[in-house]
């Protein structure tokens, strides 16, 4: 079967980063999110913090105009005095990642840096937010369901707002993305089975 490159946009407590390792497993593919593509821009002579400038937050006004990136390296087309240096930098790391096929991605607007890939299949991930509530709950990450709904609407807001700066489509719409899943009412393995046989089915 050949190796496809694939991304997961999701919105956040849909169990993206869970069902993306669940997948790489079973395709034997290479995992990234966020901290595993942090190391690989290491590898390629980007230090970690300037990487964390690009983690899914649209630039301050102020950075924009005022605020020079730091640790940006030319041959990972970042910018010295740019705001978009980070995710120029990031970008570049995705495209490197790609290029070498048989892939997940998790986020970073992976979808429309490899826009361009015949070999790209590009997933949404999604569920009501009560859901994804109780999920943050379970997982410690707040201590009840109403701390829950607000931390996952801040994090769609911070995501839809960087998406949609960086990319000029609308986050989360079906368009832009060849399968969508509601990981509310469909199990994770029924998910990974799906896009199992469809990448079978595609070849």
């Amino acid at each position: 079967m050949k190796k496809r490159v694939i991304v997961l946009g999701r919105q956040y407590g849909s169990g993206a980063r869970r069902i993306g390792k669940k997948l790489a497993e079973r395709l034997g593919y290479r995992y990234y999110d966020r901290e595993l593509l942090a190391t690989a821009a290491e590898g390629c002579g980007l230090c970690r913090e300037f990487f964390d400038n690009a983690d899914e937050r649209r630039p301050s006004l102020w950075s924009q105009f005022f605020m020079p990136g730091v640790g940006a390296h030319e041959s990972c087309g970042g910018s010295a005095y740019s705001s978009q240096g980070p995710y120029l930098a990031q970008s570049e790391v995705i495209r490197r990642i790609g290029d070498e096929g048989g892939c997940i991605i998790v986020g970073r607007t992976a979808d429309y840096v490899l826009r361009d890939r015949s070999d790209l299949l590009s997933i949404f991930l999604h569920a009501p937010i009560e859901y994804r509530a109780q999920a943050l709950v379970e997982r410690g990450e707040c201590d009840t369901p109403a701390q829950g709904m607000t931390r996952a609407a801040k994090r769609d807001r911070e995501r839809e707002e960087y998406y949609n700066y960086y990319t000029g489509r609308r986050w989360g719409a079906a368009s832009n993305y060849d399968l969508t899943f509601n990981s509310a009412t469909l199990r994770d393995d029924y998910i990974v089975d799906s896009i199992v046989r469809i990448i079978e089915e595609s070849e």
